[in-house]
């Protein structure tokens, strides 16, 4: 382990187990310029600063949603932008006991040598970059990779590449005081069925973890956001109980005990089933030494933005819908949720976007 990183060991550790508290988790609001514009774009808001600060004041300001969470994703626009009010986005959500995050991968690229497979940019400069977000609040961050499932991916290639890009981010988040979020996607499109995922799924956590033994990354110090096992897109659904037998006998066989929790993706489930499959999750019985909770973007904020529909008069119906799906998610990381009395407009439709880009 490097000097630089011992001098934030302690504070790292810390800082992952705390986002890993039992009961809370993470809003990830971290979308790009682009994608943000995509969801005004479907309740018909202008794409401008203004309206995404608006949201996303929306989003952190709502009453008693921030006791559910640790830990918000903010894109870069976002860590320095403040209330209405003033005042900084990273001093509310700290007030609310939330540990600022921030999204530091640049995108993806396609990868040379294989069948429209892609490899994660953003290595270069990330280290200054990461100390500016340190200095601005910042406590974590977080790099998506993309990987598919199809009749010869992911290619070994692309297993590879995608393992050594995410454990050189973390190594350099780590000794930059950031708590990497380790995101290695394997995207639900296709028509396979669950134990090809399952198959898949372990696969490629078992490359991560080597990957991330292999730079000397602090485990301790870091979270796994890795996707739920479930069927393809195109193929039947499963009860949530299928689902979470093979999602953590697939983190049983790969993820270290020493890592504080697993903060699973929705991967364009509905905001219910999302829910549903991490309640279920967190009920199987066995051996399970992480917390197991939720970074969830659009599965927290899809009847938000219904209700909101960027109308004034509507924040307060917004914002109770949030409230409802942050309780809901809170409630399935103790195994304790009974399902939602009150569905949100939008709470149940499928999130499915095909080969989704942030």
């Amino acid at each position: 382990m490097s000097n630089l990183i011992s001098k934030y060991h302690d504070e790292l550790i810390a800082n992952a187990a705390y986002i890993g508290t039992p009961g809370k988790g993470i809003l990830a609001a971290d979308e790009s310029t682009g994608t943000i514009g995509k969801r005004l774009a479907s309740i018909n808001v202008e794409n401008v600063e203004t309206n995404r600060r608006t949201l996303r004041e929306l989003l952190f300001t709502a009453p008693d949603v921030l006791q559910y969470l640790s830990g918000v994703i903010l894109f870069e626009e976002t860590l320095y932008q403040s209330t209405a009010a003033g005042k900084p986005f990273v001093d509310v959500l700290k007030e609310g006991g939330v540990l600022p995050g921030i999204k530091v991968d640049k995108g993806t690229v396609e990868l040379a040598g294989t069948d429209q497979e892609t490899t994660t940019q953003g290595l270069d400069g990330l280290a200054q970059r990461c100390q500016k977000y340190y200095d601005a609040g910042a406590r974590f961050a977080k790099w998506r990779s993309v990987l598919k499932i199809g009749p010869n991916e992911p290619s070994e290639l692309a297993i590879h590449e995608n393992a050594y890009g995410l454990a050189r981010y973390a190594v350099i988040c780590q000794e930059n005081g950031l708590v990497p979020i380790v995101e290695p996607e394997i995207l639900v499109d296709g028509p396979h069925d669950i134990k090809k995922n399952a198959a898949v799924t372990e696969r490629v956590l078992a490359a991560v973890y080597k990957a991330l033994s292999d730079h000397h990354v602090l485990l301790e110090g870091t979270l796994l956001k890795p996707n739920m096992v479930t069927p393809g897109s195109d193929s039947a659904k499963v009860a949530p109980e299928v689902v979470a037998e093979h999602t953590v006998r697939a983190l049983q066989r790969t993820v270290p005990a020493a890592v504080p929790a697993v903060v699973f993706l929705s991967g364009g489930q509905s905001e219910e089933e999302a829910t549903l499959n991490l309640n279920a999750i967190n009920q199987v019985k066995g051996k399970k030494p992480w917390t197991l909770s939720f970074s969830f973007g659009r599965a927290l904020q899809q009847s938000t933005l219904k209700a909101w529909a960027g109308k004034e008069e509507n924040v307060k119906k917004a914002q109770d819908a949030l409230l409802t799906r942050a309780k809901g998610n809170s409630e399935a990381t103790l195994g304790t949720y009974k399902g939602s009395a009150q569905l949100g407009d939008g709470a149940s439709e499928s999130l499915h976007v095909k080969d989704y880009k942030y």
